[in-house]
């Protein structure tokens, strides 16, 4: 198997080595501290972050803070309706997921005795809506810290860099980024990553499907994450340098 083909050609026209076209835009909501909503193909996904002023009892005395978040599919984020109901095994190790990573890009003792909760919602799924969820979630938190600091609330950027997901796996015997759902199905091998701005990496996910994958094509791997990670921090900074979007807008031009 190749992990790393430039030559393949995708049912959607992207080559093996390039990520689908991603669009972020922060501040769309009006009621959350912080808020952003991400496109990654046909991949959609809200995220709103509310600032409280508990903290998890264990955490009381300790003068931190804490990040978490929760994590959800609207019932017709999928082409058959997905019943409301208890959160699922999946919804929770993905918000734990999410929880984990923001936190790796946080200052917790400079948000002292604040928990911020950041709710990302799926409005479309067509693959990797957990890597979307946090590079989303991530420019929510700035967004909130922005307003944080402009309102008095905290002084200092907690923010210690930015961190961003994305999937990787063989599909066929190739090597591809950014996954949509109907590759995901099919592939041997797939992997989530999420790493931080400065070559960092914070958690790997992955499993074969049937034959055992090796080092070299591991590496393979990683190294089309690299990629696509790239072009995820480079959507954060678009939209952390742009104004605030004001509003909801779902509106895609490629």
């Amino acid at each position: 198997m190749n992990a790393e083909n430039g030559r393949d050609r995708r049912s959607d026209g992207r080559s093996p080595r390039q990520a689908r076209p991603v669009k972020i835009l922060r501040g769309v909501l009006r009621y959350p501290e912080g808020s952003a909503w991400i496109r990654l193909g046909e991949t959609q996904v809200l995220c709103a972050v509310t600032v409280d002023e508990r903290i998890p009892q264990w955490l009381r005395g300790r003068k931190h803070g804490w990040v978490t978040a929760e994590y959800g599919m609207l019932p017709r984020s999928v082409p058959e309706r997905a019943p409301r109901g208890r959160v699922s095994g999946r919804s929770t190790e993905i918000q734990r997921l999410i929880g984990r990573c923001l936190r790796a890009a946080v200052d917790l003792e400079r948000i002292p005795d604040l928990t911020l909760t950041v709710d990302c919602d799926v409005l479309e799924a067509d693959g990797g809506t957990r890597v979307a969820s946090i590079t989303a979630a991530w420019v929510a938190l700035a967004d909130a810290f922005e307003r944080m600091r402009e309102r008095g609330r905290i002084a200092e950027d907690p923010l210690k860099g930015k961190v961003a997901g994305i999937s990787v796996g063989l599909v066929g015997g190739v090597g591809m980024v950014d996954l949509a759902h109907a590759e995901d199905s099919r592939a041997q091998l797939d992997l989530n990553l999420v790493g931080t701005d400065d070559g960092r990496l914070v958690e790997i996910q992955g499993a074969a499907e049937g034959e055992p994958f090796d080092e070299a094509e591991m590496r393979g791997l990683l190294r089309l994450a690299r990629r696509g990670l790239g072009a995820m921090f480079r959507a954060q900074e678009k939209a952390c340098a742009a104004p605030r979007s004001g509003r909801f807008e779902v509106t895609w031009r490629r």
